[in-house]
């Protein structure tokens, strides 16, 4: 079923070995399915630049000069750019991607045939991996701890605390709830946890409206070995100090002690 036109296309069928090109991103990236229509297909064949994009068995964009259709569930974020089709490049950009658009990609591109029907010549097989953002934060107390959402289809905030077992709820975009010391951005991108206390340690995971991992930092609250060192030679110092008073004081006892006999 042509989507754009209704018209009944054929199709030619697959090479016998077909071979996935693998793409990997994640969570909020954006990502381009590679494609060219000239390494199967002569210029001189293509009427006009028709190309359709498949996960298989559901069609999820098509796009034929000005005519542009994609499926529901993507939310318009699709996109063939038509500047480039000229020079063969039909490749697939994937704005925002999810991690529920991992699976199995295939390119066509449709041709007239005989008869006004119309051929559907397969191009490309793309086998899409979409993971979660995963990070290390370290930070001193007192200091703020940033949070990225990484995509608008963040939903929650979640923390799991060094100590704890059990996962405690510290945002929701429905109703913004927040923590006391949790700030979101002005374009609500990202969230702010404000002053860091040692008992902020652990594990956050943001997560989409269906539960899916968005991204996992794990944050240290410590303070860094030059501050440490910093306390050292401030209490080394400060030792130092007292015992120079001290021999100071023994000095003089010694000489008032002489004097006298």
């Amino acid at each position: 079923m042509w989507l754009l036109t209704g018209c009944f296309v054929c199709s030619f069928a697959r090479p016998s070995a077909v071979y996935p090109v693998t793409v990997v991103s994640t969570v909020g990236s954006e990502v381009v399915l590679p494609c060219c229509w000239k390494s199967q297909l002569d210029e001189a064949s293509i009427s006009a630049h028709h190309i359709q994009w498949v996960a298989p068995p559901n069609t999820v964009f098509e796009q034929r000069g000005e005519e542009k259709w994609q499926a529901k569930e993507f939310g318009g974020r699709l996109q063939v750019l038509e500047e480039k089709l000229g020079s063969g490049d039909c490749s697939l950009v994937i704005k925002d991607v999810q991690i529920r658009d991992t699976g199995k990609y295939e390119s066509f591109m449709v041709v007239e045939a005989v008869q006004s029907k119309r051929t559907r010549v397969f191009l490309q097989s793309v086998k899409l991996s979409v993971t979660d953002n995963k990070s290390w934060q370290s930070h001193r107390p007192g200091e703020d701890f940033v949070i990225d959402l990484r995509t608008p289809y963040s939903m929650t905030l979640v923390y799991l605390s060094k100590n704890s077992s059990e996962w405690s709820l510290l945002w929701m975009r429905e109703n913004e709830q927040t923590s006391e010391r949790l700030e979101k951005s002005l374009w609500g991108d990202k969230l702010t946890l404000k002053n860091l206390k040692y008992s902020d340690e652990g594990i956050y995971k943001v997560l989409d409206e269906q539960g899916v991992s968005v991204s996992t930092i794990k944050l240290s609250v410590e303070e860094k070995e030059h501050d440490k060192l910093k306390t050292s030679q401030t209490g080394g110092t400060a030792q130092s100090s007292c015992s120079s008073v001290f021999i100071s004081t023994l000095l003089l006892c010694s000489v008032m002690i002489l004097h006298l006999v």
